[in-house]
């Protein structure tokens, strides 16, 4: 297995996980983790995936083929490596304008006073040198009935002074708080079904790059935990069988939730608000313990499609085997 940073760049947000989050479950690999950014090129996205070596080219191909992305590129993914997404803030380089030509040296008629005898005055045609200190040359004064008055033209405006964009990086994640979640475990359990401020305490104990690795953590013990408390009497199940007779059973009785055939439906999350980490982290280690024992082995592959903390109305999960 392998796994892959995936940096891609389209026109449109709207819905862009969900096409991309399909072609990548379709060539075989598994989402771990997304990204969408704004940059004034277009929508940046950033997926981590893992699945068989032996798929990298069969999702380049699709990637290669999406008609949603504008261009995109496939890296090994390194834990803790901070880089940048490979389109964004881009400045093109331009070609230097073409240098203007040489001016032509200038040339002055100067009329030559005609001879004593009447002859017609001849223009000669003389070029003009520069002054020398000894002898200044005064100009001649023009005919007035050839001066033209040349209105001044006005200065061009300066250029605005262009706003500096921060480059894009992706943020260093760290593994799972494991010392805090010994300490939370007992209590959630205890207060199960009600699990939330347990988990509310977690998110004010860990560092900010261990969030989602310690929700996504956590929410496999609980998950496995409450498989052997009431649904380890259950044989092997297919999927949809085991999301219906488990899954939303199980989660239901802590809030909301729908599911669709497309995706599981979470309403009003308390782990998820607005301007605030997602935490679906958490839901999906808890449905890989929960759904995992009764699935064939490595079979099972979620990841969110949605979230409140993104300005969605319900975080969406997207589950397949």
């Amino acid at each position: 297995m392998i796994e892959l940073e995936v940096q891609a760049l389209s026109v449109t947000r709207e819905g862009l996980l969900i096409d991309v989050g399909r072609v990548v479950v379709a060539s075989g690999f598994t989402l771990l983790r997304q990204r969408l950014v704004q940059d004034p090129n277009g929508v940046l996205v950033t997926l981590v995936v893992r699945g068989p070596e032996r798929k990298q080219r069969v999702l380049e191909a699709a990637l290669d083929a999406h008609e949603r992305l504008i261009s995109f590129q496939v890296l090994p993914f390194e834990e803790g490596v901070a880089r940048s997404h490979f389109a964004a803030e881009r400045t093109f380089a331009r070609e230097a304008p073409p240098a203007p030509p040489a001016p032509e040296p200038v040339v002055e008629a100067v009329v030559l006073p005609s001879p004593a005898k009447a002859e017609p005055t001849q223009a000669v045609v003389v070029p003009q040198e520069a002054p020398q200190a000894s002898k200044p040359m005064v100009a001649p004064e023009p005919d007035p009935d050839f001066t033209f008055l040349l209105e001044p033209k006005p200065s061009p405006a300066p250029s605005p002074m262009p706003i500096p964009v921060e480059p894009y990086v992706e943020p260093m994640s760290l593994g799972p708080d494991l010392e805090t979640i010994e300490k939370l475990m007992p209590r959630l359990q205890s207060d199960y079904p009600g699990i939330f401020p347990a988990l509310h305490a977690l998110e004010k104990s860990v560092a900010a790059a261990a969030l989602e690795s310690s929700l996504h953590a956590m929410g496999q013990r609980t998950g496995t935990w409450l498989f052997m408390q009431h649904y380890r009497a259950n044989g092997k199940l297919g999927l949809n069988e085991a999301i219906r007779r488990i899954g939303v059973p199980a989660l239901g009785s802590m809030l909301e939730v729908e599911y669709k055939g497309e995706g599981l439906h979470i309403r009003n999350s308390p782990l998820c608000r607005p301007d605030h980490p997602s935490g679906c982290k958490f839901f999906i280690g808890y449905l890989e313990g929960l759904l995992g024992p009764v699935l064939p082995p490595d079979s099972l592959s979620i990841f969110e499609v949605c979230c409140r903390s993104y300005g969605a109305d319900d975080c969406v999960l997207a589950i397949s085997d």
